[in-house]
């Protein structure tokens, strides 16, 4: 069963930055796709970031490109999420999840990690 494990979060500034990164304990670690999501109090929530784990392609929500950065080291079993220019609106609990076919669902889920973001 794998577990991830978010960190990173924290209280930042408007037009700061923070990393949040994922690492998952499996030691056969090959998903199809690595994601992050959040959750802000009262909101649905929202598909940040994804990572193809084999091709590397991504996605990005359009309320975060070309601020939000997703990548993978393969050898550590981890994904980061560079968070640049930060806004209040990106206030929110984040998420790390692993999606394991093209077809299927993201169901395996991190604990969150809290990012704030202050004006």
């Amino acid at each position: 069963q794998v577990q991830l494990v978010e960190s990173g979060g924290g209280l930042v500034q408007a037009g700061g930055s923070l990393r949040l990164s994922c690492a998952a304990s499996e030691r056969t670690f090959s998903p199809y796709a690595m994601g992050w999501f959040r959750q802000a109090p009262g909101k649905e929530r929202e598909r940040v970031s994804h990572i193809n784990w084999s091709a590397g392609s991504t996605f990005y929500a359009g309320s975060v490109k070309g601020r939000f950065t997703i990548s993978r080291d393969r050898a550590k079993n981890t994904v980061y999420l560079q968070m640049n220019s930060l806004q209040p609106e990106d206030t929110a609990v984040y998420y790390c999840a692993t999606k394991h076919s093209a077809f299927g669902a993201f169901d395996y889920w991190g604990q969150g990690t809290q990012v704030t973001v202050s004006s």
